[in-house]
């Protein structure tokens, strides 16, 4: 016992002092944590956060969540169309931003065209990611009247800056002896792009293109509330006529297609890609 205390006495006196942080640091941290609670009360105020404005309306809302677990599905066919339809706006919506976006975004990629074209070509596309797509819907409605075409326009502009930086991506992270190989055999810009770069990244692409539909599903029943046509404009006549049991049948609607979707591209997912 007592040798064992005297060998821990020995290793405790040969272990070094625990680090001391820098007062630069300890300062530079208490600076951070007081910014960041600042940052948090001056949110608080400007969301007009009310917590008790959950206990006052209380009513209200038990009012309104009896009538959402009363779904009325008297107009199922009415529903039914109008999903379609917003089926219809995310296909196309989709569809053409995968074809635009597969040469912006091959353009974005640095590491296969000058600096300067990718800063340029990724400058455009981040100004069409920083609309939402609500606003190229309202921007589109102005010009080409309501509709499922405005839908679609709204979804093919924001989704097209978003597809070509995710494929950008992709590119950016090949394996370049492939590209290498090709152009040190004499082979043109576009076979390195079509023999070098396509076969590497295709599988995320598709993987990609599937994961902004389902988004854009979800997005094309939004874009029906400004008028840009789907299920959305339907739901947002419900909920203004205070129809919440129909509001109610819309949202299950919604519900189910997004979620047999999901379960179709998943299956897709571990089949092909």
């Amino acid at each position: 016992m007592f040798a064992s205390n005297a060998v821990h006495r020995a290793a405790t006196g040969t272990m070094p002092p625990p680090p001391v942080t820098p007062l630069a640091t300890r300062l530079a941290r208490l600076l951070l944590a007081a910014l960041t609670v600042v940052v948090l009360v001056f949110a608080w105020y400007e969301a007009e956060m009310n917590p008790a404005q959950l206990v006052r309306d209380a009513g209200n809302m038990a009012t309104l969540g009896a009538d959402f677990l009363r779904p009325d599905f008297t107009y199922w066919d009415l529903y039914f169309d109008s999903m379609l339809e917003t089926l219809a706006i995310a296909i196309w919506g989709t569809l053409l931003a995968v074809i635009a976006g597969i040469p912006l975004g091959v353009m974005s990629a640095d590491n296969v065209v000058p600096g300067w074209v990718a800063f340029g070509v990724r400058r455009v596309m981040d100004a069409c990611r920083a609309i939402n797509e609500l606003v190229f819907a309202l921007i589109f409605i102005a010009a080409v009247g309501l509709g499922p075409f405005a839908g679609v326009l709204a979804l093919f502009i924001h989704t097209t800056g978003v597809v070509a930086k995710l494929f950008s991506e992709a590119v950016e992270a090949i394996d370049p002896a492939p590209v290498e190989g090709i152009r040190g055999t004499g082979g043109t810009w576009l076979q390195e792009i079509i023999f070098g770069v396509l076969p590497q990244v295709l599988p995320l692409w598709i993987s990609y293109a599937l994961y902004r539909f389902e988004s854009n599903v979800r997005s094309a029943t939004v874009l029906g509330i400004v008028g840009g046509g789907g299920i959305g404009m339907i739901f947002n006549d419900t909920m203004r006529s205070f129809q919440y049991s129909q509001a109610s049948a819309i949202l299950i609607v919604v519900i189910i297609t997004v979620s047999l979707l999901d379960m179709l591209s998943q299956r897709i997912r571990k089949r092909y890609i």
